[in-house]
């Protein structure tokens, strides 16, 4: 492949590609598969090894784990808070700049999915069990965290104006700036995929500054990094997943939930994700999303009506504004004396959401072909900001009530007395009507939750490592897919919560400055399609 005009990286002039580069040119096809050696083979031999060591010592995995996490986010702390402001700001400026006009796959691309159907695939894939999982249990427990240490910005709860800051902190998590993360790297493959048709997969990005080198071992590099990144960000929702179900299950029937019920329930719906993966994008991944996104608008509506429609309404708008209002503070990461909110949560939380940014951002580019950049942008990060927030608000906030009411014993047993947080939903629900209904209703969502991630990010794997090619044999995507299994009850034998949250932190850390690196690349490409679209 060549640039025409000039070489890469000069910024002002037009970038333009002649594509003599062949999709998996370089690949090699052993009984009928299409891997792109260097990177499938490296990425599955680690993984596999991890795997096997992981089961192999357990205790001296679950050792490493506990102390890997928390000194990651105390060392990495400012990077990771500076990384993720600036890559916010960045996004934030595409929308009003004149950038935003440009059309990704071209100035006459049609979308290839409505509205709905876009939204509902980009919502299951982004936010996964996160929603479910942390819904109630991450506003109570800053709420009510003992002496107040979890407490966003070290501010008192107990006095008046407080009563929901916990909801803010927990906004803080799922809004704009996690967000911002998934619309950068989406729009950046988007952008280099459709627009100046290189492979999908995450070296392409990187052709402004790199040139041809970006098909040797530095795109190697920088694909086998988004594999990990991937791969474990992924297994720790999958692992979270499973807790939960566990937890529903004993809920719901009865069924203690040891260590060997979550494994099987890995095992099971792993079964059922690769079924979800061998019938494709349309047929699979998309319907699942759209009933996903049914059954938790009903759940969401449901929670809504009986907790008090009024009473939301007016939470949400008061803890919006205060979100607004502290986000610059909450944003910094000097002078914070809130060191349990900030390390034991921020911290680990843009670790998460970069880790799961390849899988997330290769999957909504994917999707999105056919959106102006500023439409992606708005649908990408404005959006599920406002919606993330009117979720925890009305889940949060009513379980935050019933505490304070005196009420809510299960959520109090799973939060603030021992904590075991899987167990924080079901909690919250007992405290409603027809819960022998609406408990059940909670758990299929959760599964399906997990089919959605599991079988979207086996879709991504395979891309990234068949050198881009979204049509790859279905034997590697279900290999991936039982990868995913494996890693998800190795992490958990070997540490639990833990060990899923080091390993995404161990792989977010890194992928951060690749995630900074291409969002310089996507502004030179965006001012060379700015030129050729505006004609």
């Amino acid at each position: 492949m060549s640039d025409t005009n000039n070489s890469p990286g000069t910024g002002d002039q037009t970038l333009e590609f002649e594509t003599d580069y062949e999709l998996g040119q370089d690949n090699i096809r052993p009984m009928g598969l299409d891997i792109h050696n260097p990177v499938f083979l490296v990425s599955s031999i680690v993984i596999a090894g991890f795997v096997l060591l992981s089961l192999a010592n357990q205790e001296a995995s679950a050792a490493f784990f506990g102390w890997l996490r928390p000194w990651l986010t105390s060392t990495f702390d400012w990077f990771l808070v500076l990384s993720v402001d600036a890559i916010t700001l960045f996004c934030l400026a595409l929308i009003v700049l004149p950038v935003g006009k440009v059309r990704i796959g071209g100035k006459d691309a049609k979308p290839d999915y409505s509205y709905a159907g876009w939204i509902a695939m980009m919502f299951a894939a982004g936010i996964g069990i996160g929603l479910l999982f942390f819904g109630v249990l991450e506003p109570v427990y800053y709420q009510f965290s003992e002496g107040g240490g979890a407490s966003p910005l070290g501010i008192d709860q107990s006095q008046p104006g407080n009563e929901y800051i916990g909801v803010v902190g927990t906004i803080h998590h799922w809004g704009l700036e996690g967000w911002a993360v998934y619309a950068a790297v989406g729009l950046s493959l988007g952008i280099f995929c459709y627009n100046l048709g290189l492979p999908l997969t995450l070296r392409s990005a990187f052709y402004p500054i790199l040139g041809e080198r970006v098909w040797g071992w530095w795109g190697h590099i920088i694909d086998t990094l988004a594999v990990f990144a991937t791969l474990f960000g992924l297994t720790t929702s999958l692992g979270l997943g499973a807790q939960q179900v566990a937890a529903g299950l004993n809920e719901v029937f009865g069924i203690t939930p040891t260590p060997t019920v979550t494994v099987l329930l890995i095992i099971g719906i792993t079964v059922i994700a690769l079924g979800s993966v061998l019938l494709g994008m349309d047929a699979g991944v998309k319907r699942l999303s759209e009933i996903n996104m049914i059954m938790a608008v009903g759940l969401f509506i449901f929670v809504i009506l009986v907790t008090g429609v009024g009473s939301a309404i007016s939470r949400y708008f008061n803890v919006m504004v205060d979100y607004i209002v502290l986000l610059p503070a909450l944003s910094n990461p000097f002078g914070r004396t809130d060191t349990s909110f900030f390390h034991g949560w921020t911290t680990f939380y843009w670790a998460w959401w970069i880790a799961w940014s390849p899988f997330v951002g290769m999957f909504i580019a994917r999707i999105s072909r056919g959106r102006t950049v500023r439409e992606f942008v708005i649908c990408a990060l404005v959006a599920p900001t406002a919606v993330c927030a009117l979720w925890m608000s009305t889940f949060g906030g009513a379980a935050i009530d019933m505490l304070n009411a005196g009420g809510a014993e299960g959520v109090k047993a799973t939060v603030i007395d021992a904590y075991k947080p899987e167990g924080a939903l079901f909690g919250f629900l007992k405290e409603l009507p027809l819960y022998s209904i609406v408990a059940p209703i909670a758990l299929v969502l959760i599964v399906i939750f997990f089919v959605t991630s599991s079988d979207s990010g086996s879709l991504v794997i395979d891309t990234i490592t068949a050198g881009g090619k979204m049509d790859a044999p279905p034997v590697q995507r279900v290999f991936w897919c039982t990868l995913e299994g494996l890693v998800a009850i190795a992490l958990l034998l070997g540490g639990g919560l833990s060990a899923l949250q080091g390993a995404a932190v161990s792989t977010g850390i890194p992928f951060t400055l690749v995630v900074l690196i291409m969002c310089y690349c996507l502004w030179l490409a965006l001012r060379s399609e700015s030129k050729k679209q505006n004609g």
